[in-house]
């Protein structure tokens, strides 16, 4: 339920609680004297989907805009009307002006927003050079994205350019602010004793998922945009909403610093096109949410600016993504094809030494290790292979097994090997 104080202008106390009365609502009424151009403050219960329409007849009634109005969430309301009023205003939806207050309270100030997004990036680029998740997650419980992404959706479809262009700022400033951070502590803790020399990011698990982004990204920061929008239209789960989105963003930013500090431009480029890719899913998945729930700004000159705004942006988003997503296909076909071959080779290397030929020689195969990323598919470069084999004291080798595994793996795969085959001698029991 939502409580409702409203200042009724002096000749307007009756057309305002004829409204009142007509929509079944109890309300109480005093007298106010601080301001000449009021009479009275009218106070009065109704369910928070119900405010938004009570408003607007008010308005009719002669309470403008711009007069003074406050819209609590009570504890409890004990009324014999307020049955009937939950059924015929039923549902969850918040009306637009406490929707405004709390995308106004989501987006922190400049200075808090700055220190928590520094915090956030430096736990999150210590979590990706430990490839430590946890820390990652943890980092992201402070990360403050949530509010510059909702403002910015809900200031499109309220036509409020003030709040939207300020959530828009904030969102931009704020991941640049997180790329410079990442590469700023990149630089510091490279040549730290911190790090092992000569430390190789590429090959960090938490910073390899951030720099080969696919389609299962673009889904993640869409599902985050609306469970954004969903938390704030029912005013619930923001701090866990707030982590997802956060985590869609921060870390691929700050895998992008890490790049840059490490002369890696595919690692920079791929963590940058994750984030922006990232950004845009969110803004887009947020503001079709809020437009489909039903928020319009009052006024019809300004709905219609709204709708205008919200179709243009929700075109441009669209394109952008669309855009982006040719490089997230290439990313998503070649990875599947890279695994498609790394399987293929693991099969043909077992098949191939446990033939008779091999087996009699008392040779195995210890292991296969491949090296085949998707940039290789697109460059066009070979696989790399290199097999253990294990054969027992004194045994021979067949001097052509590297040519004949390497003949063997290009005719299954189709594709260009180079293929390193090693001997450990190797004893079994019993």
């Amino acid at each position: 339920m939502r409580l409702v104080q409203v200042l009724i202008p002096v000749g307007k106390r009756q057309p305002v609680l004829a409204v009142l009365d007509d929509e079944g609502i109890d309300y109480a009424v005093w007298d106010e004297t601080g301001r000449k151009d009021f009479e009275a403050l009218v106070q009065f219960p109704v369910p928070p989907i119900g405010v938004e329409p009570v408003l607007e007849r008010l308005r009719k009634a002669g309470v403008s805009e711009n007069t003074y109005t406050i819209v609590l969430a009570p504890e409890t309301v004990v009324s014999t009307r307020i049955e009937a009023l939950k059924q015929r205003y039923s549902g969850s939806r918040i009306s637009r002006e406490e929707l405004t207050a709390r995308a106004e309270d989501l987006a922190p100030e400049t200075s808090t927003y700055i220190a928590f997004l520094v915090l956030s990036t430096v736990i999150a680029t210590g979590g990706l050079l430990l490839d430590s998740a946890a820390t990652i997650i943890g980092a992201m419980v402070v990360a403050p994205l949530m509010g510059p992404a909702i403002s910015a959706s809900v200031g499109t479809v309220l036509d409020n350019r003030k709040l939207a262009s300020r959530g828009i700022k904030m969102q931009v400033g704020g991941l640049l602010l997180a790329i410079a951070i990442g590469a700023l502590l990149g630089v510091l803790l490279k040549e730290s004793i911190l790090l092992p020399p000569g430390l190789d990011i590429r090959e960090i698990p938490q910073v390899a998922e951030r720099t080969s982004p696919n389609f299962l990204s673009l889904f993640l920061a869409l599902g985050s945009g609306i469970a954004g929008a969903i938390s704030i239209i029912r005013g619930s789960g923001s701090a866990l909403v707030g982590v997802a989105i956060a985590i869609a963003l921060v870390p691929p930013a700050a895998t992008s610093g890490l790049g840059i500090a490490w002369g890696l431009s595919g690692v920079a480029i791929a963590a940058a096109v994750l984030v922006l890719v990232n950004l845009l899913a969110v803004n887009i998945s947020a503001l079709i949410m809020l437009w489909i729930s039903g928020f319009r700004p009052e006024g019809t000159e300004a709905a219609g600016r709204a709708r205008s705004s919200v179709i243009s942006h929700t075109v441009f988003l669209a394109l952008l993504i669309a855009l982006l997503s040719v490089a997230l296909g290439l990313v998503t076909y070649t990875s599947f094809q890279a695994t498609l071959v790394e399987q293929e080779i693991n099969g043909e290397m077992t098949a191939m030494f446990q033939e008779p030929e091999y087996a009699e020689m008392g040779l195995t195969l210890e292991g296969v290790t491949v090296d085949y990323m998707p940039a290789d598919i697109l460059l066009n470069k070979p696989a790399k292979i290199s097999v253990l084999v294990g054969r027992r004291a004194g045994q021979e080798v067949p001097p052509d097994i590297a040519r004949k595994a390497n003949m063997r793996l290009t005719e299954s795969t189709g594709k260009d090997i180079m293929i390193r085959v090693g001997f450990v001698e190797a004893q079994s029991f019993p």
